[in-house]
């Protein structure tokens, strides 16, 4: 009876240990994620560089760090920057091993970004439509092609260095909204924020959270 109990710990173990070098490559080999918290300020990042050091901090605590990760964010006036050209080429896989496009066109085209895999870095669900609280509203500042808003009216919390005044625009990482229209199933260009405070964000389901990738 001795020698059975201590066989099944043994095998307990391997298949634990099977189990967290699975998890382990499999951050490892993630290359997409929502960040699972926001900034603190709001839609202030610090700016674009500031955005993409909370990815790479987000994906060096996730194991994933060995990568170059930026922040799916585009900027407005002079020296604007568009969203999909930060991202690198593809493909681009969550923290579970699921694709969700093999390139930059199928990303803007049909990808496969839903409540099911826009997981974040921990490889857990973001509360979306018909949760409390929800928290769908990623953070894009991009038009449905990944491109820049033209100048004038805000839509980057002034290119997100801005908590307070001003107006983000948002995605739906659940792909659902009020209606079945396109805008309402866009996972990067469907509404703008109330404002760019926490709680202005909050009042129309956002967390300041957003997209990372790994440029390859």
């Amino acid at each position: 009876m001795r020698s059975v109990g201590i066989l099944s710990i043994c095998v307990s173990l391997t298949v634990l240990g099977l189990a967290g070098a699975a998890t382990a490559q499999s951050s490892a080999d993630m290359s997409f994620f929502v960040t699972s918290t926001g900034s603190g300020k709001g839609a202030d990042l610090g700016g674009l560089a500031g955005a993409d050091q909370i990815c790479q901090m987000r994906a060096q605590a996730a194991g994933a760090g060995g990568k170059t990760w930026r922040a799916y964010l585009s900027t407005q006036g002079a020296g604007a920057v568009n969203a999909r050209d930060r991202i690198g080429s593809g493909p681009w896989a969550n923290a579970k091993g699921i694709v969700i496009a093999k390139d930059v066109a199928e990303l803007h085209g049909q990808n496969n970004i839903s409540k099911a895999t826009a997981l974040t870095e921990t490889g857990a669900t973001v509360n979306g439509r018909g949760d409390s609280p929800n928290t769908h509203d990623m953070l894009t500042g991009s038009q449905p092609d990944g491109t820049a808003f033209p100048p004038g009216e805000d839509r980057t919390c002034d290119n997100w260095t801005q908590s307070g005044a001003g107006s983000a625009m948002l995605g739906h990482h659940d792909r659902q909204g009020l209606g079945t229209d396109a805008a309402s199933m866009s996972w990067n260009s469907s509404h703008p924020s109330r404002g760019c405070s926490p709680d202005g964000l909050k009042s129309t389901g956002s967390a300041g959270l957003f997209y990372c990738f790994a440029v390859k």
